[in-house]
């Protein structure tokens, strides 16, 4: 086998959590704003039903195909070359979703921090490491996982409560005072975050406790839900409706932190956070891409093509974007499409076509018996 490591639901998790959310706490409440207003933080809960819809797919596929990712599957339930023009979409998809990830780490990075450093050296330090963590294997992955996710959950805790003397609650009234449409367009971007859960496909061939892996994914989508509605509202209730004059809103409200003048510029404690979590994003995302890309070719072995495969995401991530208004507008109009077509739509007509074959095969064995 390929992989031979293994995991369990709880490491699975701890690894798809920040793989989503890592880029949602300092992007998502912008964006969310310019659609939903001072609703922004109600948004996630509705599109919170895709995350739980696609967790309930994949892992029902994965009753099926036990120990198969969907790049393997997909070319049994659809035949050979359907199969594999699927999981091509899917791994250009992600191929171009890990470039993007990679390019926020940099941009952010560079914005606020390292101003003077050329991109190629921030973005290619930050592949090389994660490329390590990717050739050490999923097992690897999971214990840092366990390692950064408690560490990453009590900073992020420890800033929510420090915002709190800042937070005014004026700013969130009148709750949907333009009814329920603006908070519904802002679910449909905070739609590109919780499709994310998709990534199950590819971890849940290598889980242990199969049986603990929608429990444990239904509880990672709800720590993803809490934790957006969270950002999004101590973002608004700090900022009112400046909100989206920021383009990475909890990073600025974390300057305002101050207390007694001892406890103040806290923006390097943000930093730690969103390293390590960002760290676990791309290793998440660079990881499927690999193991995804030898299964889809039928090599022996993913190791071989860990660096090469870093350095065309890289090579991607300064090509394709050129700056930040650049990225929204694709995220806004691109984006916000072809995620639900691929993690949304395959896997559910995927579910459809294997429920009907199940159903077929199990016609025939009643009337041969």
């Amino acid at each position: 086998m390929m992989e031979n490591g293994k995991i369990s639901a709880l490491q699975m998790a701890m690894m798809i959590y920040p793989g989503i959310i890592a880029t949602g706490i300092l992007f998502l409440p912008a964006t969310s704003f310019d659609y939903a207003g001072r609703d922004l933080w109600l948004s996630p809960i509705w599109a919170s039903v895709i995350g739980f819809l696609t967790v309930l797919m994949v892992t029902k596929l994965n009753q099926f195909y036990p120990k198969e990712t969907i790049i393997q599957y997909s070319t049994h339930i659809l035949g050979a070359i359907p199969g594999k023009v699927i999981g091509a979409a899917i791994l250009l998809f992600y191929l171009h979703g890990t470039s993007n990830v990679i390019w926020q780490y940099g941009e952010f990075v560079i914005s606020y921090f390292l101003p003077q450093t050329p991109q190629i050296v921030v973005l290619g330090s930050m592949i090389l490491v994660c490329a390590f963590a990717v050739r050490g294997g999923v097992e690897v992955m999971g214990r840092l996982a366990e390692m950064i996710v408690p560490i990453f959950l009590l900073l992020f805790l420890f800033i929510v409560i420090l915002l709190l003397p800042d937070a005014e609650a004026k700013h969130l009234f009148p709750i949907m005072g333009k009814g329920i449409t603006p908070s519904m367009k802002g679910a449909a971007f905070s739609n590109i975050w919780f499709g994310q859960f998709f990534f199950f496909s590819f971890f849940l061939a290598f889980v242990t406790d199969r049986q603990k892996g929608r429990k444990w994914g239904v509880i990672s989508v709800i720590a993803v839900l809490l934790t957006m509605v969270v950002t999004n509202l101590m973002t608004l209730l700090v900022f009112g409706n400046a909100t989206g004059n920021f383009g990475a809103p909890l990073m600025n409200a974390v300057q305002y932190i101050s207390v007694a003048d001892f406890l103040s510029h806290l923006e390097a404690l943000v930093m730690a956070i969103w390293i390590a979590g960002a760290f676990m994003k791309i290793c998440v995302f660079y990881y499927v891409v690999v193991l995804g890309t030898a299964q889809w070719l039928n090599l022996s072995d993913y190791r071989p093509i860990v660096f090469p495969l870093g350095f065309l995401t890289v090579l991607l991530a300064i090509w394709q974007i050129s700056n930040v208004s650049t990225f929204i507008s694709y995220n806004r109009t691109i984006d916000v499409f072809l995620n639900p077509i691929i993690q949304t739509a395959i896997p559910m007509f995927l579910l459809l076509v294997a429920s009907i074959q199940k159903g077929i095969r199990k016609k025939k064995e009643e009337q041969k018996g």
